[in-house]
Parts: structure tokens; C-alpha cells; sequence
């Protein structure tokens, strides 16, 4: 229909683990192609589905926020649409809400913050083997405490980051960056920012790990984060335990 145009605003979680991260590729399954399916198949037309941010391969989502644009009018009710799409959707791919607006909406460019968690265990498990790190190595949570610590607040972290070419600054505004136990062998870390550099989350667990395991002490690790030298970073943390948690946006478009 002429001139018609809405956006198609969805909530979207998954399961990384079989997945090579979200940006669609050549030679390998990525969510963002499988949603992408899924919409066109729902909608009877091609339909291409933007996301808040990339995940790499492994990497779950609670929380990932993805915008469509809709150029015809849709037969499927408003009340209709998650469901809709979840039916085309495989088992690890779940869109939790969706709604359509007429209002100009960029999933990536509107976004003001985001947050990410990351999950630890010191106890081999089957179970969490996927969605969570397993840490062989005792950790004392006083110290991951401490060192989340220095990297809250507005930081260069060109040290604790992957080199990406497109990245224009390093420079991040941590709003939190704390550590939750969940049980005697079970921790997580909650982190939000303003924006993530890529590697940043994985890059700064990695780090922490060490200070936790007494291989790096705080004063390197602030050194380090001051240097802005990637030689100095930690070897990052495995994707399993990281995980989108939301995206956050002006006004609660969703």
C-alpha cells in the first residue's frame, strides 16, 4: 500500500549455544536469519529484523530488542502477532513481546543503555554447562566485588575490549557493575552501560577471574585499564555465561 509505513517492534530471547551469534553470516546459522524467516513466513513478504546489539557465537538473550519495517498492512491482530511468530520459530528462539507502532523507532540508534549479565559456577554441572563459566579454580566473591569496582564509571577500555575497526571511542559509561551469589557455588554479575565496546563484557570477567584467582592485583588492574594497551587484558571469559539481559530506551517502547 502507498505510503504506508509501521514498525514492528519485538522483545526477543534465545539460546546462543547453537547459534554463531546474532548478525546473520555466509557460511553459518545466526538468530538474526532464523527470526528473519520466521517474520517473512508470518507475514507472506520478505522481512528483514534489526537488532539493539550483536551477540557473538554462544551468547544468550533475555532481552534483545529488534525493530521491522511494515510497508503493507497485516491480516495477523495486534494481540496475535507474538504468537504468530513463535510459531515459526524454532525452540531456542522466542519472541516474549511484540507490538506495532506508527512512530519512527531504531532498535540499535534509540537505545541509551544496555545490560548484560554473566553467569560463574565452581561446581562441574551438566546442567549449567551451556549458560553458565565454569571456574575451576576457587573464588572468594569479596575480591570480584572489589574489582568490579574499578571498572564502574565513564572509562577508556580500550584495554579490556577486542579491536574493531569500525569503533570510533572506547570510552563507556558504567552505570553498575556488581556481583550477585546466587549459591555456594553460583555467581553472577550484573553490568550496565551506556554503550559496549566489542569483547568489553567477556574482556572485564576475564580480568576479574584473575584478580579473583590472585593472578593479577588491583593496582594492575587499574594500570591497565589507564594504559589502554590491549597487551595487558586478560584471556576473556567463554561466551556461555554471557547473556543479554535488556535494552533500554527513552521512553518504554517495549
Amino acid at each position: 500500500m502507498e505510503n504506508y509505513r509501521k514498525t514492528l517492534i519485538l522483545k526477543v530471547q534465545y539460546d546462543g549455544s547453537n547459534y554463531a551469534g546474532w548478525q546473520r553470516q555466509i557460511n553459518a546459522v545466526a538468530v538474526q536469519e532464523v527470526l528473519e524467516q520466521a517474520l517473512s513466513k508470518t507475514f507472506n513478504r520478505t522481512m528483514t529484523a534489526i537488532g539493539a546489539g550483536r551477540t557473538d557465537a554462544g551468547v544468550h538473550a533475555r532481552g534483545q530488542v529488534t525493530h521491522s519495517i511494515l510497508r503493507e498492512p497485516s491480516n495477523i491482530p495486534d494481540d496475535k502477532i507474538t504468537k504468530a511468530i513463535n510459531s515459526n520459530l524454532p525452540d531456542d528462539i522466542c519472541v516474549s513481546d511484540g507490538k506495532i507502532v506508527d512512530f519512527k523507532f531504531h532498535a540499535t540508534a534509540d537505545a541509551i543503555a544496555r545490560e548484560y549479565s554473566y553467569s560463574i559456577h565452581t561446581k562441574a554441572s551438566v546442567f549449567l554447562r551451556n549458560y553458565s563459566n565454569y571456574f575451576k579454580y576457587p573464588i572468594d566473591l569479596s575480591r570480584l566485588e572489589e574489582a568490579a569496582e574499578i571498572f564502574t564509571g565513564i572509562h577508556d577500555f580500550t584495554t579490556f575490549s577486542k579491536n574493531n575497526a569500525d569503533t570510533k571511542s572506547y570510552i563507556c559509561n558504567v552505570e553498575f557493575c556488581y556481583w550477585e551469589k546466587i549459591t555456594d557455588f553460583q555467581s553472577i554479575l550484573h553490568i550496565k552501560a551506556d554503550r559496549f565496546v566489542y569483547g568489553m563484557v567477556r574482556c572485564l570477567v576475564g580480568a576479574m577471574l584473575d584478580y579473583a584467582r590472585g593472578a593479577r592485583s588491583l593496582k594492575d588492574l587499574s594500570e591497565s585499564l589507564d594504559a589502554k594497551d590491549r597487551s595487558l587484558t586478560s584471556p576473556l571469559a567463554t561466551p556461555r555465561g554471557l547473556a543479554m539481559e535488556r535494552i533500554y530506551y527513552r521512553e518504554d517502547v517495549i
